[in-house]
């Protein structure tokens, strides 16, 4: 294990604005990312040692992360539905 924070600004770099923006504006989007956020820190701690934690419930925590990512990452490689498209489906 790396011992490294992965925060999201520096996981996502090119998409650091988008992120703002998004934790800002959407739920769902702001819920995962906090998820994600708290789930690092637990497995910081987890790998410094600081918290009493078996490998399997480590590498759990490591498998739930890397989902949290990848949803993270598709939202944002999305492209936000047009206005136009939005009033055709309603």
């Amino acid at each position: 294990m790396s011992g490294m924070l992965h925060e999201l600004a520096a996981e996502f770099p090119d998409f650091k604005t988008l992120v703002r923006h998004l934790q800002q504006t959407d739920g769902h989007f702001a819920r995962l990312c906090r998820s994600y956020e708290e789930l690092t820190r637990r497995v910081h701690q987890a790998e410094k040692r600081n918290e009493p934690t078996g490998d399997a419930m480590l590498i759990d925590m490591c498998k739930q992360r890397r989902q949290l990512k990848d949803e993270i990452y598709g939202m944002l490689v999305q492209p936000e539905p047009d206005a136009e498209v939005i009033k055709l489906a309603v």
